[in-house]
């Protein structure tokens, strides 16, 4: 078993479980086949497959990181409900340690979430309030922060754009991972840009084993856009956590060429994925084959936040 995951063991006769918490990370780094295909054997890409951590997704990470550090610091229990607002994988993360820990979750959401992540968040019996879609995750942050200035003792704020809990989880375990799951030999990382958390902690820490590693973050190229969990930082409320400065690099991704890339995953390679992770691919094919033309070697890392199971009602599948 991987140090880097904590297991918790509750024996009965001679069987050992594993807790909801510590099936969260380690998870594996995929490799490609036809989409690198043209590719030198110079240049290597690889992306974490996220989808495997217990609740399906990346938010796994940063949600058990704020939990854990709001029962430490005692503004969680006690019957004090979880409240944040959400596209919908960090509420499902927060649902599913709400059940398992025994804290109630309130959410807010744009109505314009995928039918697949509110059915989840409903399965799970959370407290579900829906926003104007046509404000975004905007609409769903200034919402919850309206509620929680009226009732302060009712609720803890996860506030998961602003919370340091959210980057330093991914300090604490994506960016070991990476390091190690590469032997060392990673050369650049791509993340997009939601909350910041990922890019942000990850980098941190890449950049901690060495600093000569590149920090390539990517986002939507337009205001209005179609990558789900996704900010494009120009127009929209910019994250406490986020730091415009920190990455190497930025990139503008387009959602149509996102949409292509979700197909070609799944019908060259096999991977399943969700939007942001295939905006993400985009990205990091795009460095991987600039370092290609300039003769140079490199291995690129991305994250694939979460499969495609919860955007499989969006139309473009078929195109």
């Amino acid at each position: 078993m991987s140090a880097l995951r904590k297991v918790n063991y509750h024996t009965a006769s001679n069987l050992a479980a594993v807790d909801v918490e510590a099936q969260i990370g380690n998870t594996p780094l995929l490799g490609f086949r036809h989409i690198t295909a043209h590719l030198p054997e110079n240049i290597q890409v690889y992306a974490k497959a996220e989808w495997a951590n217990l609740g399906g997704s990346v938010k796994d990470r940063a949600a058990r990181e704020i939990v854990h550090q709001a029962f430490a610091n005692g503004d969680l229990g006690n019957g004090k409900i979880l409240i944040d607002s959400t596209s919908g994988n960090t509420g499902i993360a927060y649902a599913m340690l709400g059940a398992a820990r025994g804290f109630g979750v309130k959410l807010f959401l744009p109505e314009s979430a995928s039918p697949e992540r509110i059915a989840i968040l409903r399965a799970y019996g959370v407290d579900l309030v829906f926003t104007d879609p046509l404000e975004g995750s905007d609409g769903a942050i200034i919402a919850v922060r309206e509620l929680v200035q009226r009732e302060p003792d009712k609720y803890f704020y996860a506030d998961q754009y602003n919370n340091p809990a959210n980057w330093q989880a991914h300090y604490k375990t994506t960016g070991v991972e990476i390091w190690q799951q590469t032997q060392g030999k990673v050369t650049h990382f791509v993340a997009g840009l939601g909350t910041s958390g990922t890019l942000t902690g990850t980098g941190r820490r890449l950049k901690a084993y060495n600093s000569a590693i590149q920090i390539i973050s990517a986002q939507p190229n337009l205001a209005f856009h179609g990558i789900e969990g996704w900010k494009h930082m120009a127009s929209a409320m910019k994250p406490g956590i986020y730091n415009p400065t920190f990455a190497d690099r930025d990139m503008g991704i387009d959602t149509e060429e996102s949409y292509r890339m979700a197909r070609r995953l799944a019908r060259e390679e096999g991977y399943l994925v969700g939007i942001s992770a295939a905006a993400a691919m985009v990205a990091t094919l795009r460095v991987a084959e600039e370092h290609a033309e300039n003769g140079e070697s490199a291995i690129v890392v991305t994250l694939f936040p979460d499969n495609a199971y919860k955007y499989l009602s969006a139309n473009f599948w078929h195109d």
